[in-house]
């Protein structure tokens, strides 16, 4: 089967999901390509669809071991037409859980055929100068993965006939899904005096839970802890309160070992 396209569709509040999937991308080198970053909520309310002509990447970081349900209203709304797909996860070195197993059923519920899948490390959400956890991921030997994941993802594209042709594989997981879709709603963060209202955090935040006029008031409802707005502070204004999230963050410096990428084809 002939496939030039190369569509790529991702959520990265901090950026580190973006880094992976450039690299594959990159690695992947079809003659077109587009990048759909879904990270803002405006950018969710758009209706997708894919191509049995086109291959897909979509990738998405991990929250509390699930797809982030945040998600849920923009892949209702999306129609595929027996796409091939590569499915990506992001977590932060303690484990991915069912979210791969999820992201794959979530894209074949879509119309999507699964090609290929990895789960990938980044720095913790949580983590911070405080407490580091797996800090500075992806780093350069997670990018020569990705690379070398890339390569891979082509040679096998090179080689399909057809989308028939595309082997079930199995993925680790469990049913039901382990993990939740119920994140805790928690007044968590702290604005100190070196705030100078740049508004960087208000167009960072993926559920547009920060007050325009007021960055120091966030609708805890709506938040997913992804702890963007903290990490992407140019003034370093923003820290964690005392409380359950400052201890999950240090439990978080517990997963010290190295995980590495995971790939299934």
């Amino acid at each position: 089967m002939k496939i030039n396209k190369l569509k790529t569709i991702y959520v990265s509040p901090a950026g580190t999901t973006k880094t992976i999937v450039k690299v594959i991308s990159n690695a992947i080198n079809f003659e077109f390509s587009e990048q759909i970053d879904i990270t803002n909520p405006k950018s969710r309310e758009m209706k997708t669809e894919t191509a049995s002509d086109e291959l897909l990447l979509i990738a998405v970081p991990v929250y509390m071991g699930r797809v982030p349900s945040v998600l849920t209203d923009y892949f209702n709304n999306f129609t595929a037409d027996n796409t091939p797909v590569i499915c990506v996860v992001v977590y932060g070195n303690r484990a991915y859980d069912d979210a791969l197993l999820e992201l794959k059923d979530i894209m074949t519920n879509c119309g999507c055929k699964t090609v290929a899948a990895a789960a990938f490390i980044a720095e913790h959400s949580f983590s911070s100068s405080e407490f580091p956890s797996s800090v500075g991921r992806p780093d350069k030997n997670d990018l020569m993965k990705a690379e070398y994941f890339g390569e891979k993802i082509k040679s096998i594209i090179e080689k399909l006939s057809t989308t028939d042709n595309i082997n079930n594989f199995r993925i680790p997981g469990n049913y039901p899904y382990g993990g939740t879709k119920n994140l805790w709603h928690l007044d968590f963060i702290s604005v100190n005096e070196n705030c100078n209202k740049c508004m960087n955090c208000v167009s960072n935040c993926p559920v547009a839970a920060i007050n325009y006029h007021d960055v120091g008031e966030i609708d805890i409802n709506k938040c997913t802890l992804c702890c963007a707005c903290i990490k992407l502070c140019p003034q370093q204004a923003k820290t964690m309160k005392a409380g359950p999230m400052k201890e999950a963050a240090i439990r978080c410096t517990k997963f010290a070992e190295r995980k590495e990428a995971e790939f299934f084809y």
